[in-house]
């Protein structure tokens, strides 16, 4: 039971000072009747929040940046009507910072023995699973002098997945990937190792694609046509060590690393290609595989929505012989990873031949924009050192990335905003190379 606001304002209106009640104290004693009993009555007549029967519907997912609507449905068993103030709390997250006021609050009337709905609509901050927290229902009389408080556990998750926004280069990879399997006019000759069909000569073909037996059956010469291999098998291997959570921009490298994964398993699965995931630090955090080409992405989306960074060291020889493992046959193995000197030189370079010896490898590592743009700094002495500092850390980087490179490893270093695209062309430079 709490006095409201209009109550108390009465209250003080309609009460006179009286007399002592100890020595050294004085007290205030409300003598307006009428106003007592209205107070009473006006309890009296609010309904019990105890008895509400609540539920949820809407939204289980949606993805980062994206809203999310979740209905409760507020039931009124009782024979008062539901005059009320509604509260449905969620983690601070599940909104944009001073949104949380205007979005979780409700006003709501529920005559006795129906039911209303109060849609809350979350609009996420951070990846991951957000959970309802209490509902909190503040009952009025009719006149709103008094008011009846309680809280429901109303459970209900959404998951909030990556945000994908290297979908928009898909269409043109796509694209390319039709020109490699001839299924569009821009003909490739002499790519793959797959034997597909035979077509007339033209001017430029490799001569080394000349079929002569079936030049000597007919009146044309004709040519031999590849096309990229199918259903081979690929691994993602997230590095989701303490330096995958180093800050880039707004986001942590992880994010990045996600993104381009998301668009590599999305073209890969359109090739024709088993796609499998995993996540590794000292353990396993995530791990996908043996999903069909429909249902691959989706997997990986969701088994990414929850992972964080780990601010410990990865364990390159654990990650190698899950790796191994996980990938049984001969793949192609996508490490996102850093490209820093020491994790590289004393984690991931002892244990590569191990990888190397079976499997094709490409490494993907996060740039950090700000770097280059320091290189470019001048005018002031400050300038000079900031550019000094980031050519010196380029330079160490392109070093680690030759020493990959001289172990058959194929590395991808870019910034976040073309690290997808330019995975997506090293794969499929590979697969027309046949290299998978």
């Amino acid at each position: 039971m709490a006095l409201t606001g209009r109550a108390a304002l009465l209250a003080a209106l309609g009460s006179i000072p009286v007399g002592i009640l100890e020595p050294g104290w004085t007290g205030i004693l409300a003598v307006n009747a009428p106003l007592a009993l209205a107070c009473a009555c006006d309890y009296a007549l609010a309904a019990p929040v105890r008895r509400l029967v609540l539920a949820r519907s809407g939204d289980t997912s949606t993805r980062l940046g994206e809203t999310a609507d979740v209905t409760l449905t507020i039931s009124n068993d009782s024979r008062r009507p539901l005059r009320a103030h509604l509260r449905d709390a969620w983690p601070p997250s599940s909104w944009q910072p001073g949104t949380e006021v205007e979005a979780s609050r409700h006003r709501l009337t529920v005559p006795p023995g129906e039911r209303r709905r109060v849609t809350t609509r979350l609009r996420p901050t951070r990846r991951g699973d957000r959970q309802a927290d209490r509902v909190t229902i503040r009952s009025y009389g009719p006149l709103g002098l008094f008011s009846r408080q309680g809280s429901h556990k109303v459970p209900w998750t959404v998951r909030v997945l990556p945000p994908f926004t290297s979908r928009k280069h898909l269409p043109s990879k796509l694209a390319r990937l039709r020109e490699l399997d001839g299924r569009t006019s821009v003909l490739t000759r002499g790519e793959g190792t797959e034997f597909d069909s035979l077509r007339e000569y033209v001017p430029g073909d490799d001569t080394r694609s000349i079929d002569w037996r079936a030049t000597a059956r007919q009146s044309t010469v004709a040519v031999r046509t590849w096309r990229p291999e199918r259903d081979r098998h690929i691994l993602l291997v997230l590095d989701t060590g303490r330096t995958s959570a180093g800050r880039v921009g707004d986001a942590p490298r992880l994010d990045a690393s996600m993104d381009a994964a998301l668009l590599l398993a999305a073209l890969a699965s359109r090739a024709g290609d088993r796609v499998n995931l995993l996540a590794y630090d000292r353990r396993v955090r995530a791990l996908v595989q043996g999903r069909s080409a429909g249902d691959v992405l989706p997997s990986v989306v969701n088994a990414m929505a929850t992972l964080e960074p780990e601010l410990v060291e990865t364990d390159a020889r654990g990650l190698t012989a899950t790796a191994l493992r996980t990938a049984s046959r001969r793949s192609l193995i996508v490490l996102f990873t850093t490209l820093d000197a020491a994790p590289v030189e004393q984690g991931l370079l002892p244990v590569l031949p191990q990888l190397t010896q079976r499997h094709t490898v490409l490494v993907a590592s996060v740039a950090d924009p700000h770097i280059a743009r320091m290189a470019k700094a001048r005018g002031n002495a400050e300038a000079v050192y900031e550019a000094a500092a980031a050519a010196q850390a380029q330079s160490e980087r392109q070093r680690t990335a030759e020493q990959l490179r001289r172990h058959g490893v194929t590395v991808v270093d870019a910034i976040p905003e073309d690290l997808a695209s330019a995975l997506a062309d090293a794969y499929l430079a590979l697969k027309a190379a046949g290299r998978l």
